[in-house]
């Protein structure tokens, strides 16, 4: 059972945590990880870039000029891909961008990408991440009191207070446990959360 320091905010162990086997410690697969990476990138997508063809630009309903005697190349219409003004060629046109993924692999992708955090020592806990009032200040100190760098603070419920210390912070994102995801957890290099986050993602995952 994967085992892990749980801190202060002065960086001081106040005790250890064991972590759930079932969601801290399972075998990684980079291949399920990476299905689940792509499908959450793909989710982010539009799909709606677009460009005219030739028939669905106005105008160009005259022929330029006359077919022969003038000794330049044929021409049917102002809208032809080749002038200015144009239709384009083979452009953009809105497409569906969704991936298939089973629940069951998204989950099992999430606990994998937990387990890797606790593997590659980018696990932070604390027995409690509070501040008393909005200072980007004093909570840039904690983390450069733990030497820590691209840092995702997880939170268990919503926290103005550590939301707006931190998003001014480069390469800090905040985030509640009930928005955690493969994509962040691999994107950056230290998770920060407390005992209750803790609690709340074995309860979810379970």
């Amino acid at each position: 059972m994967p085992t892990v320091d749980v801190f202060n905010l002065n960086r001081e162990v106040t005790g250890q945590l064991e972590l759930s086997d079932a969601i801290f410690g399972v075998p990684v697969k980079p291949h399920v990880m990476h299905e689940v990476v792509l499908y959450q990138l793909a989710k982010r997508r539009a799909g709606t870039a677009k460009t005219k063809g030739r028939s669905e630009i106005s105008g160009g309903g005259k022929k330029p000029w006359r077919q022969k005697g003038t000794g330049r190349a044929r021409a049917g219409t102002t809208r032809s891909p080749i002038f200015r003004g144009g239709g384009t060629i083979h452009g953009p046109q809105p497409r569906d961008y969704d991936m298939r993924v089973p629940k069951k692999v998204r989950r099992g992708a999430l606990k994998m990408a937990l387990s890797q955090k606790v593997i590659d020592k980018g696990f932070t806990v604390f027995d409690q991440l509070k501040l008393e009032k909005i200072k980007t200040k004093e909570f840039a100190d904690i983390l450069n009191r733990f030497e820590l760098g691209k840092t995702l603070v997880v939170i268990p419920e919503p926290d103005d207070v550590i939301s707006k210390s931190a998003r001014n912070i480069p390469n800090v994102k905040v985030l509640r446990t009930e928005g955690l995801n493969v994509y962040d957890l691999l994107n950056y290099e230290t998770v920060i959360l407390s005992r209750e986050c803790i609690g709340k993602i074995e309860e979810a995952l379970a």
